[in-house]
């Protein structure tokens, strides 16, 4: 029981280190390769992102019976294999445990994917909040 303790503790701790919490000015600085992409705008979305995962990596979300992983809550029904879904297309051919990282380069690489088959409606919170008004969403920097 001490060594499983210890050993718990390391893991909780090496977990928190890989998870990051953006804000919108830190997240409009690592999404410089997606903004423009099929004509998304970052303000686009720093706001879905927002509404989605409140710029958390480590959100999983079950979402009618299937989990969806990270900032873009990407899903393991179509897009990535999970010990949960044990029939997934797994279209960017990744595990969803990469999801959950700060590294953000196959997050995006997978995100434009699903932006080139199901296009910015696959994201739900775009339309009815993320499609117009975006003033709030740009980052100033003075």
């Amino acid at each position: 029981m001490m060594f499983s303790f210890p050993l718990l503790l390391v893991s909780i701790w090496f977990s928190a280190m890989q998870a990051k919490q953006f804000t919108k000015c830190s997240l409009s600085q690592e999404l410089n390769d997606l903004a423009g992409y099929r004509n998304i705008t970052l303000p686009e979305w720093i706001c879905i992102i927002f509404h989605i995962s409140s710029y958390d990596t480590q959100t999983i979300v079950k979402n009618n019976g299937n989990m969806e992983y990270g900032l873009f809550q990407i899903s393991d029904k179509d897009f990535c294999e999970s010990s949960w879904t044990l029939q997934s297309s797994n279209t960017c051919d990744i595990s969803c445990d990469k999801f959950l990282d700060d590294d953000l380069t196959d997050d995006i690489m997978c995100v434009k994917k699903i932006l080139d088959i199901k296009g910015i409606d696959h994201w739900l919170a775009h339309k009815p909040l993320c499609s117009d008004k975006l003033e709030q969403w740009y980052c100033k920097v003075f």
